[in-house]
């Protein structure tokens, strides 16, 4: 059975929520701050997690950064009061899968959780795909690059570039599709796993953000290139 993890303080929504979701067959846990979220999700295996942002103790971008640090990949959905493009791009930069502005119908969140919960059985799938073909090959060597899928690390001369695991899977992504252009759309479904309009912007801030690791010089850059009018390319000098 799908369970879930409703992170709030608010005891009304939690309420509201459980009941909703309890009517529609899922197993629901509660907790109303960070810390006590951070220990039940370290401690359970949940399908899906409901997170405020707002919370007392340890904050839901705390939360969610220490999920995915810990290499925590249970789908995050954000619910909160805050609507702005940046409260958005930063939630979905630090590995969430959906957000959410409060005030929500529970209809909404229920047929948002199941479009993650598609989306994500559709991303295990894949990535199984991917595992059983690099088994035996752990470490893919790109241009002056070494990724390595286990450890999930980009070097360059043995020295770790510390990618964040986003920026480490649109690394892999652009590189195990060499010269390719993509477009920022593109980029959005293939490595978020969604194409939400109005988004473009948080490909173009993990962009600059790779190549603040990856470049001698970010703003000529010789590998992770743009395409004007189009998008981006990944070329390692491979021939």
């Amino acid at each position: 059975m799908k369970n879930v993890l409703i992170v709030d303080d608010e005891p009304a929504i939690i309420t509201l929520l459980q009941y909703n979701l309890k009517r529609e067959n899922f197993e629901v846990d509660s907790a109303i701050n960070g810390k006590e979220a951070l220990q039940k999700i370290k401690a359970h295996e949940y399908t899906i997690v409901l997170l405020d942002l707002m919370l007392p103790e340890m904050s839901g971008e705390e939360v969610l950064k220490q999920m995915r640090m810990d290499r925590i990949t249970t789908p995050v959905i954000i619910l909160t009061a805050k609507d702005t493009e940046f409260d958005k791009v930063f939630g979905l930069e630090m590995g969430a899968d959906d957000y959410i502005s409060k005030p929500f119908s529970p209809r909404e969140v229920i047929a948002r959780i199941n479009a993650v919960l598609r989306r994500y059985q559709v991303t295990e799938a894949n990535l199984s795909d991917v595992k059983e073909a690099s088994d035996d090959n752990q470490n893919q060597v790109v241009g002056p690059f070494t990724i390595d899928k286990k450890q999930y690390q980009v070097l360059v001369d043995g020295e770790n570039l510390r990618l964040t695991p986003k920026e480490f899977e649109l690394f892999s992504y652009l590189a195990n599709h060499d010269k390719q252009v993509f477009s920022r759309e593109q980029l959005l479904s293939g490595v978020w796993g969604f194409d939400y309009s109005g988004q473009s912007r948080m490909v173009d801030i993990q962009i600059a953000h790779l190549r603040d690791k990856i470049e001698t010089d970010p703003k000529h850059p010789v590998y992770l290139k743009t395409v004007r009018g189009i998008g981006y390319q990944f070329v390692s000098g491979d021939d």
